[in-house]
């Protein structure tokens, strides 16, 4: 199993990282079917639109697609359906009662294998302002270029 430990995970919400600041993530299960754990291996999943809430003291994803298996005929399941993700009761709690300050949000930040279960990182997290992203980009660019400038300093 430690060539799972390294493995990169199946999906990410990268728009997640450019649109939030995360603030807090958590580790946590999903419950799934058959078919949708055979089209999760296979990578045919996307977490780009999709959110988390938290409903009757249960948190459930809501929008992930997850592509219908090819040779799952009358098996398959809905793309879009509601799926339910499995967390401590103490971590719903502190999850629904950070969330009912204003401003905050759950996003999905990926899906990977650990130990052959799939699990599902959940961030709480705030939303940017342009000026933010902004900023963002900014700093990559000095990054990135500083590294450049590095680069060709060594082939000097």
């Amino acid at each position: 199993m430690a060539a799972e430990k390294n493995a990169p995970p199946v999906s990410a919400n990268r728009q997640a990282y450019h649109d939030y600041f995360i603030h807090e993530t958590y580790e946590c299960g999903i419950a799934l079917t058959g078919t949708e754990v055979k089209s999760i291996r296979a990578g045919r999943v996307n977490l780009r639109d999709s959110f988390a809430r938290v409903q009757k003291g249960e948190v459930f994803l809501w929008n992930a697609h997850i592509s219908p298996y090819e040779q799952g005929n009358i098996f398959n399941h809905d793309p879009l359906r509601t799926r339910k993700l499995l967390l401590h009761k103490k971590e719903i709690l502190k999850i629904e009662n950070t969330l009912k300050t204003k401003g905050y949000t759950l996003v999905p930040l990926k899906m990977y294998f650990r130990h052959g279960k799939i699990k599902v990182e959940i961030g709480l997290a705030t939303g940017k302002k342009l000026y933010d992203k902004r900023q963002d980009m900014a700093a990559k660019e000095a990054k990135r270029d500083l590294a450049r400038r590095i680069k060709e300093q060594r082939y000097d």
